[in-house]
């Protein structure tokens, strides 16, 4: 047993007899009181002890009660954590299990197995869960010590609800702006800009598209809203505020109008799926798009010419969204104080940080990590992530996909002005939110 260990449990120990003694002495029941019976004397039998023990070792009691911490993770990360936690044993006595599960999986079994006290201690997930899990009550909050500043302040911010950390983030995911810079040397500065070169590749016959998009997609389109000083939920001191809705914003409208022109002048056609949009990129017969680190593979092994920039801008900031990673608790945790001592002491290191990105490259929310990563289409990607927005966590976002990508579709079949699509679109955001 490590000396940390035993350490701990010799104070609990100490505290539990203290706590003992200072509990009032239990009232002593009345006790009926017989004149003793004369009886002649008899023979005491001394029987010889037995060579079997009749007690079990104090230290055998120990090792049944050591504490085991269970975590919850998907395979790319199992292995880091497996190696953790041989060392975390070593040192607390602690033993660890990793159990590997779809990533997708852990938040579904969670709602299950937590209340059944038959969950993790530690889960790794995506922080776009806080909304269901934290109003559910089903995790814990999370306390980074004096490691906060070590990592991307927009990761933490993430991680945030209702004004309360819930996780430890170690990877941020979002889209960049990439272009073939056989056909666009310069990252546009502009989604003015984008339109400008679409239309002169469009009229020399170059490509057939000059920019490509999928249809619908309010997450490939959000960076285009934020650039025109769009958004969807405003944000206040407790983070987005789902009674503050900005499609219909100026800036929303302004995106919308931006939508249309470049439907009109054909810049933006309908029809065109994630697979669609790529293989014209591959194949070099669109210039430009908005993309994922997961769709790095592709691209490289087409071979086509590619730079990776940050979102053009407008009158705002293009912001893409930023999805997030981390380590959570589980509210039903028996051990969250070793729970937190694991993810500090053993997690939020270098090292550590290191070895994940290893397994599953992708930009680090760890800054040291972040900022030697040598992949330079990672980096770019990072790059691009600085100034992204967290994808909100809020119950609430679930009323914004199918309408603002149902408004996003008409204006792309052209059947709606943009204003007129993203007003519908607002309304019937305000509506569902609002219950009726």
């Amino acid at each position: 047993m490590s000396k940390k260990f035993s350490v701990l449990l010799g104070v609990v120990l100490i505290l539990s007899f203290v706590l003992a003694a200072c509990q009032p002495a239990p009232a002593a029941e009345p006790v009926s009181v017989e004149e003793p019976v004369a009886e002649s004397p008899t023979e005491v039998v001394v029987e010889e002890p037995t060579t079997e023990p009749t007690t079990v070792p104090a230290e055998e009691t120990v090792e049944e009660e050591l504490p085991v911490l269970v975590i919850w993770s998907d395979e790319a990360r199992a292995p880091v954590l497996e190696k953790l936690g041989a060392a975390f044993a070593e040192e607390y006595g602690v033993t660890i299990q990793v159990q590997q599960m779809g990533f997708g999986d852990v938040r579904d079994q969670l709602k299950v197995a937590g209340p059944a006290g038959e969950g993790p201690d530690i889960l790794v997930g995506a922080h776009d869960w806080l909304g269901e899990l934290t109003i559910n009550g089903l995790l814990s909050p999370v306390d980074l010590e004096d490691k906060a500043d070590l990592f991307l302040p927009a990761a933490v911010d993430a991680f945030m609800y209702d004004g309360v950390l819930y996780g430890l983030p170690y990877v941020t995911e979002n889209v960049a702006f990439l272009r073939n810079p056989e056909l666009v040397p310069d990252a546009p500065q502009t989604w003015s800009e984008v339109a400008q070169i679409a239309a002169d590749l469009e009229a020399s016959g170059v490509v057939k598209q000059g920019y490509i998009r999928q249809d619908g997609d309010p997450y490939h389109f959000y960076p285009i809203l934020t650039a025109f000083d769009g958004y969807i939920f405003n944000v206040n001191e407790n983070g987005y505020d789902p009674t503050d809705v900005g499609i219909d914003s100026e800036g929303g409208l302004a995106a919308g109008k931006w939508l249309e022109d470049m439907v009109t002048n054909g810049h933006v056609v309908a029809a065109v799926d994630y697979e669609i949009m790529h293989t014209m990129f591959e194949q070099g017969e669109a210039a430009m798009m908005i993309t994922g680190p997961w769709a790095l593979d592709r691209i490289r092994q087409s071979g086509i010419p590619y730079a990776i920039s940050e979102i053009p801008s407008e009158t705002g900031v293009g912001r893409p969204f930023l999805g997030v990673q981390g380590f959570m608790i589980s509210a039903f945790s028996e051990n969250k104080l070793l729970a937190q001592t694991f993810l500090n002491e053993y997690v939020a290191t270098e090292e550590t940080m290191l070895e994940i990105f290893a397994a599953d490259p992708r930009a680090s929310a760890f800054i040291p990590v972040r900022d030697a990563i040598e992949d330079e289409d990672i980096a770019a990607f990072g790059k691009a992530g600085e100034v992204g927005m967290a994808m909100p966590a809020i119950p609430e976002m679930s009323a914004v996909w199918t309408a603002f990508g149902d408004a996003i579709n008409i204006v792309m079949q052209g059947q709606q002005p943009g204003q007129e699509a993203f007003e519908n679109a607002a309304a019937q955001i305000r509506s569902a939110i609002e219950g009726n």
